[in-house]
């Protein structure tokens, strides 16, 4: 399974902020959509990624307020991304490897979407389930 297979079986849509929204409106949004990060971008440019440990080592943690900071103060503007044609495994190396749990899809320089490391393990697990299935079959011969 690839990066692309993913994306299709999620049928997610692209939630992102501007830098210059406020911390707390990014995190109002990601409660609304249950997310754990939000891509920043500007002008459909990925430029950051905030996420709720951005916000707990930079914000709580340093004694600033979310109301007054803006994201592009605190986002993670490093981003490391993946493209469609990548492995499940690959995604989870780099998540294992880098300790992070977002991985925005770029595909010719364009966002096309974001995978977790949820959907990630989800993934795994379906293929691993799935050639169990396919072998109890070959071994009892229904398949």
């Amino acid at each position: 399974m690839n990066v692309n297979n993913l994306l299709q079986s999620k049928k997610s849509q692209i939630i992102s902020v501007k830098p210059n929204t406020s911390v707390y409106d990014a995190l109002v949004l990601m409660a609304e959509k249950n997310i754990g990060a939000v891509l920043v971008t500007t002008n459909d440019q990925l430029v950051g990624i905030l996420s709720e440990r951005d916000y707990a080592r930079k914000i709580i943690l340093k004694g600033k307020t979310s109301k007054e900071t803006k994201v592009e103060e605190i986002m993670t503007s490093q981003v490391l991304f993946v493209q469609p044609e990548q492995s499940v495994e690959d995604c989870m190396a780099i998540m294992s490897d880098k300790h992070i749990r977002h991985l925005p899809v770029l595909e010719k320089g364009e966002l096309i979407g974001i995978i977790s490391i949820g959907d990630v393990v989800n993934a795994v697990i379906s293929e691993k389930e799935f050639a169990i299935k396919q072998l109890e079959n070959y071994i009892s011969g229904t398949g």
